[in-house]
């Protein structure tokens, strides 16, 4: 059986030197101390506006949470970026938001819902030296739920002076996003993906970039045999 470093090492024979240098480059720009929660966004180009900033900022993980609005896989649209993205959907349950917060907090997540709060903070007074932060994003027509409200650890908004109450749903995730990522890079804080990480999710990035990269692995598989 091979393993997951020598198949890698195996796909990258088959992409040019350019684009092996590009990902070289690119993974050592991702974050997954920062991940994106989307909750049952009704709007597939929301959806699709929110991946194309994470990928663009470098943030890795972004889940989405399917409760009454499903995500739609077969969108062309969010392609570019979802196929370069850590993509974890939440789907099993009639409600999924309880176990989808529980399992963020089990891998060490502070829960941040990002809406007006008596406990909130404005965004650019948001302390990134706690630890790892995953960012609930709710509807585009009621915002996050209960559900988040009560077991998020944070509140964080953006502060506005316009006479307008709040932004597009990806436009706040873009701000947010930004924000948070020019301050990672020039912070102390270790921001950047693990080796194991790092290996994980070129495999991913390879497998999208070779064609037919499943029946070359399989060959690759049998070789030795």
């Amino acid at each position: 059986m091979k393993t997951r470093k020598e198949k890698l090492e195996y796909l990258k024979n088959f992409v040019s030197d350019e684009k092996n240098e590009l990902f070289a480059r690119m993974i050592n720009e991702r974050t997954d101390y920062i991940a994106i929660v989307l909750e049952d966004l009704y709007q597939s180009h929301n959806q699709s506006a929110v991946m194309r900033s994470a990928e663009c900022f470098g943030v890795q993980q972004l889940h989405v949470i399917e409760n009454r609005n499903k995500y739609d896989i077969t969108s062309t649209v969010s392609r570019g970026g979802r196929n370069w993205l850590t993509l974890v959907r939440h789907n099993k349950e009639k409600n999924n938001t309880p176990a989808a917060i529980e399992q963020l907090k089990k891998a060490g997540y502070r829960i941040v819902a990002t809406t007006p709060h008596t406990n909130d903070v404005d965004l650019p007074e948001f302390d990134l030296n706690k630890g790892p932060a995953a960012f609930v994003f709710g509807t585009e027509w009621t915002g996050i739920s209960d559900t988040v409200m009560e077991m998020a650890d944070e509140y964080v908004k953006i502060p506005m002076n316009g006479f307008t109450e709040s932004l597009n749903v990806s436009v706040c995730a873009a701000i947010l996003m930004y924000d948070l990522t020019q301050r990672l890079r020039t912070s102390n804080i270790p921001w950047q993906l693990s080796e194991e990480r790092k290996e994980e999710v070129l495999f991913d990035w390879y497998k999208h970039a070779v064609k037919a990269s499943d029946e070359i692995l399989e060959r690759f598989e049998n070789s030795d045999k």
